[in-house]
């Protein structure tokens, strides 16, 4: 909160000097530094053969874990599960491949599934795809633009709302196969409407299928805590199939809705283009583009806290923008950076990029052998595995905790949420953003201080790091027609206006006005303007303006906008501007 209060005295010290400069030594990254995909940097720093058997032990891990959940993502997405795996392979190569972090595996996320759903609904298969492309477009445009860096801004309460809504969402999206519902019509994609139809089919439960999905949901959850190690969602997939087949369960399966799977990658091929099409999908793309953006760097940012290895954001975005754009050509929809996998990835003790490249080769291999067994799968397995995801995507620690925190987080995790959940993504992240922006700008806005005190007086401490004093200096003594005020913290819009009310104070009868700009570490150009005004009124009243203290960047501003002689002189510390005063009187 903005507020008046006794000032010490203290002049420009040179610990206060230093805390304001910036960091010296440091040159701008060339292009080179910024968009070297980390498999060169890993290859130069010496490949062998240990490390390429650790990364190979790692790809088959992520490969065992990406196969159910590759298939199970496209399906819920309102796509065969083909298209789920060539994502996999295509888009997890070159993620890899190209990609700024060392252990990122991509593919199919569970956060697509309801963008995707509703792009192919409303566009069909073949504005699924460009849409995909032109996402990639503008990824790879994103990062070139090296606009990734600022993504990071995102706060912290939007990810979680966001990340709690996108749970919910794709939970809710596999009810109806979870109990082997048969709908009269098509399921809704809205949550409420969709909540509202499968409670009017709750006659046509499927006892089989909910057995099919407990076996699965019991297996993983039991696997976690009995044998962590071992790849539950595999494990339970399988046992979920070998149920059926056995059994002769009457549930539906991937042979019995899609056919099955290919045995190999279709031919490369161009969506099919037209402008209208185009128009008609580019806010879907710039959807995926967003989603995709903020997912893979999130990703990367958990992977690097996992390994304190640090990515480079916007190669990584160049890198998801082709892999976007590979998977489109092969037929798949759309990739991005995922947390599970990738933490998988570290977990089992990946050295560098290679993992993930192997992994997408470990997908192909088993196309191209195992395919024909993934007809057992039932559907209610492989939602099985989605539940799980959706429980496990939830940060309920986090989510209790900002509820817990202040307000103004609360109401922006709580928007954010509603807004994914019950409206649409894109919009409860523009919102959630714009929302924590806000509160942001509010609670810096507060945090600016202006202090004063008039006569002049010191806190009694040593002159010197070493304890000594100096002789009394009666140049230092308090006058009683000087003022000094000092601002402390960010100056800008914000806060303009209410240090402006403080500023207007200034008693006409004064003779000198001081303003310690020391503890300024940015000023805008409102500040600067609410300044000017304060200088122009104390010339006016026949005042003598001095700032003090003004970093190189913040004298700069107060320059270009008329902050200068003859309104204000610059002195370097109140101690200097004082001496200055000082002289001028004799």
């Amino acid at each position: 909160m903005l507020c008046e209060k006794p000032m010490p005295q203290r002049g420009g010290s040179a610990s206060m000097k230093s805390s304001r400069n910036p960091v010296r030594g440091h040159s701008k990254p060339t292009f080179a530094e910024l968009f070297t995909p980390k498999l060169v940097t890993v290859l130069r720093e010496g490949y062998r053969l240990p490390q390429f058997q650790a990364d190979l032990i790692a790809g088959l891990t992520v490969a065992i874990v990406a196969l159910p959940l590759s298939m199970a993502v496209a399906i819920s997405s309102g796509v065969s599960p083909d298209r789920g795996l060539f994502t996999a392979v295509i888009g997890g190569f070159l993620v890899s491949a190209l990609g700024g972090s060392r252990f990122q595996i991509g593919g199919p996320a569970g956060a697509f599934i309801v963008l995707v759903a509703a792009t192919a609904e409303r566009h069909g298969i073949d504005g699924l795809l460009l849409a995909t492309m032109m996402a990639g477009i503008f990824l790879v445009a994103i990062g070139y633009l090296r606009v990734g860096t600022y993504i990071k801004f995102i706060p912290y309460p939007v990810t979680v709302g966001f990340t709690a809504g996108i749970a919910v969402i794709i939970f809710a999206s596999q009810i109806k196969e979870l109990f082997g519902l048969t709908l009269t019509g098509k399921e809704p994609g809205e949550l409420l409407p969709k909540l509202d139809a499968l409670a009017s089919a709750a006659g046509s439960v499927n006892p089989s299928a909910v057995l099919v999905a407990a076996l699965t949901i019991g297996i993983i959850i039991g696997l976690k805590h009995i044998r962590p190690s071992w790849p539950g969602m595999l494990i339970a997939v399988g046992a979920a199939a070998l149920a059926t087949a056995l059994l002769t369960l009457p549930v539906e399966t991937i042979g019995t809705r899609y056919g099955g799977i290919p045995r190999i990658l279709p031919a490369p091929a161009l969506p099919a283009f037209s402008l209208e099409m185009a128009e008609a999908v580019l806010p879907d793309a710039i959807a995926f583009a967003l989603l995709g953006a903020i997912e893979s760097l999130l990703s990367a940012v958990v992977a690097d806290g996992m390994t304190g290895r640090r990515h480079r954001s916007n190669c990584e975005l160049v890198a998801q923008g082709f892999a976007n754009i590979g998977s489109a050509v092969f037929g798949g929809i759309c990739v991005t950076g995922t947390i599970a996998r990738t933490a998988t990835n570290v977990r089992a003790g990946a050295h560098g990029p290679v993992s993930g490249m192997l992994h997408a080769l470990f997908l192909l291999l088993f196309m191209l052998i195992a395919a024909p067994l993934a007809s057992y799968i039932p559907l209610a397995a492989l939602a099985g595995v989605l539940a799980v995801v959706a429980w496990n995507m939830v940060e309920k620690n986090a989510f209790a905790s900002l509820l817990r925190s202040s307000r103004g987080d609360a109401v922006v995790l709580l928007v954010t949420f509603g807004l994914v959940v019950f409206r649409d993504l894109t919009e409860g992240i523009v919102v959630g953003f714009a929302l924590g922006s806000v509160l942001f700008i509010d609670r810096m806005a507060k945090s600016i201080a202006v202090e004063t005190d008039v006569p002049l007086v010191g806190e009694d401490v040593a002159d010197t790091e070493n304890g000594g004093r100096t002789a009394y200096d009666p140049d230092q003594a308090g006058n009683a027609e000087t003022v000094v005020y000092r601002i402390s913290g960010a100056f800008f819009f914000g806060a303009a206006s209410t240090v402006g009310t403080v500023l207007d104070r200034i008693a006409d009868q004064r003779r000198n006005f001081i303003l310690d700009c020391s503890a300024v570490p940015f000023l805008d150009s409102t500040a600067a303007n609410v300044l000017e005004g304060a200088a122009r009124k104390a010339q006016r009243s026949g005042v003598r303006f001095i700032i003090t203290g003004a970093s190189p960047q913040v004298r700069r501003t107060l320059i270009n906008h008329g902050v200068k002689r003859p309104l204000v002189t610059y002195a370097s510390s109140v101690k200097d501007a004082l001496a200055q005063l000082g002289k001028r009187e004799h």
